[in-house]
Parts: C-alpha cells; sequence; structure tokens
C-alpha cells in the first residue's frame, strides 16, 4: 500500500507541474512567442531533416527557453506576493529574472541560427 500512495504522491507532482506550465503560458505573453518560436522550430527542423545531434542541440535549447520563463514566472508571483507594493530590491530581481530569459533565448536563436541556416543555403542551393 505503500507504494501506491508514492505513486499517487509522485503522479500528483506531474499533476501541479502541469499546472505551472499552463499558468505561465496562459499569462505570460513572451512564454506563448516562444512556443511560437519553438513550433517553428520544430517545423524547420522536421522539413530540413535535421540530424540526431542537431535535434538534441535545438530540443536543449528550446527547454532551456522554456524553463528559464518558468523560473522566471515564478520569481515575479512570489515577488508580487510577498511585496505588493513596488520595491527596488524587488524591480532588480525581477529585472534580473527576464534578463536570464533574454540570454537563454539569444543563446537558442543562436543555436537555432548554426543548426537551420546551413540547412536552408543547401535548400536554397538545391533549388
Amino acid at each position: 500500500m505503500k507504494l501506491e500512495a508514492a505513486v499517487r504522491a509522485r503522479a500528483r507532482s506531474f499533476v501541479h507541474a502541469g499546472a505551472g506550465v499552463a499558468a505561465m503560458f496562459r499569462t505570460q505573453p513572451n512564454a506563448r512567442i516562444h512556443a511560437l518560436v519553438a513550433f517553428a522550430v520544430v517545423g524547420a527542423g522536421l522539413a530540413f531533416d535535421v540530424s540526431r545531434l542537431e535535434w538534441c542541440w535545438l530540443v536543449l535549447a528550446i527547454a532551456l527557453v522554456l524553463a528559464a520563463e518558468c523560473l522566471n514566472t515564478a520569481l515575479e508571483s512570489l515577488a508580487d506576493a510577498v511585496a505588493p507594493e513596488p520595491h527596488p530590491l524587488v524591480g532588480r530581481a525581477k529585472d534580473a529574472a527576464a534578463g536570464g530569459v533574454l540570454l537563454t533565448a539569444i543563446g537558442a536563436a543562436l543555436v537555432g541560427l548554426l543548426v537551420l541556416v546551413p540547412h536552408l543555403l543547401a535548400s536554397l542551393r538545391g533549388a
């Protein structure tokens, strides 16, 4: 019976995590933009038949951006709950978290360009 309870507890943790991801997409416009770009990158990867290693880089880049967006959303929510009135340190923390998302997105864009542009150029040369 203990194993069954442990499995149920783990399942609940996945439900809560999924609710957090859903809340991020529901409340954060930039997360929705990141998701649209991710779908476009996946479409381009499928169209260009990228290698397994290239998929690894693309998937890692997408996952890092979405994870950074989740962490940024969590920090902003917590900061707003703890300090609803504007505070310079809370503002600095929010800016730093948003900066982390920006840096991750720039890195992901560079990965996308490094992986996809050669395929695009080869496709244009072959057309």
